[in-house]
């Protein structure tokens, strides 16, 4: 547990309480939709110590996404850090989100692919930002799929780059159906569609 102590103020408050806090109102109103007084009451702490603490409400987002990456989010990355192939990987990737995305008592969807989808051009760096996180994910997943197909587990006419960029697009839309309301169920008829339409191992 992080205790964060604000300078000149007395002020303590637990790091992962205020990210949590701070997430969910990200989450549900999007970044431009969240105020500074949304984010304070929400947080339990006043303008100077949210301040003091992240330096600005870009800072707290982007502290939020990182939060959110290790938290919510890490189903990616032990999806990468724990199967051995590109269809194990994807396969563990989808059906987390299909379990995320569906969760009732969060918002619904994706953080990273919800919450700067339009902003005005002030922000444009902010949606920026977020998206290239989303294209490394993407790229990452050209990667191993590239690797796969290298080494003959997948047949040699697979293109990498498609491959990943129709998972990322599958993802998204899933991401949007899960703020909509669909359920998990939902969700996971839609990866077992995404998964069939893959190119079957060699092997």
């Amino acid at each position: 547990m992080t205790v964060v102590a604000v300078a000149g103020q007395g002020r303590r408050f637990v790091l992962t309480d205020v990210l949590d806090a701070a997430t969910q109102v990200f989450w549900r109103y999007g970044y431009e939709g969240t105020s500074l007084t949304m984010l304070t009451d929400a947080m339990g702490i006043r303008p100077p110590s949210l301040y003091k603490a992240f330096g600005s409400k870009e800072g707290l987002f982007f502290a939020v996404i990182e939060h959110y990456n290790a938290t919510h989010g890490r189903f990616v990355a032990e999806a990468f850090a724990e199967e051995q192939s590109s269809i194990g990987i994807t396969g563990r990737i989808l059906r987390g989100a299909a379990r995320h995305y569906a969760r009732p008592e969060f918002p619904g969807g994706c953080l990273v692919i919800s919450s700067a989808v339009t902003v005005a051009p002030d922000n444009q760096h902010v949606a920026d930002r977020l998206a290239d996180m989303r294209n490394t994910n993407a790229a990452a997943l050209a990667r191993v799929f590239e690797r796969d197909i290298t080494s003959g587990r997948l047949p040699s006419t697979a293109d990498p780059a498609q491959l990943a960029s129709f998972v990322g697009a599958t993802l998204q839309g899933m991401s949007q159906q899960g703020r909509d309301g669909a359920d998990s169920t939902r969700l996971e008829s839609i990866v077992a569609l995404a998964l069939n339409a893959l190119p079957k191992p060699t092997e």
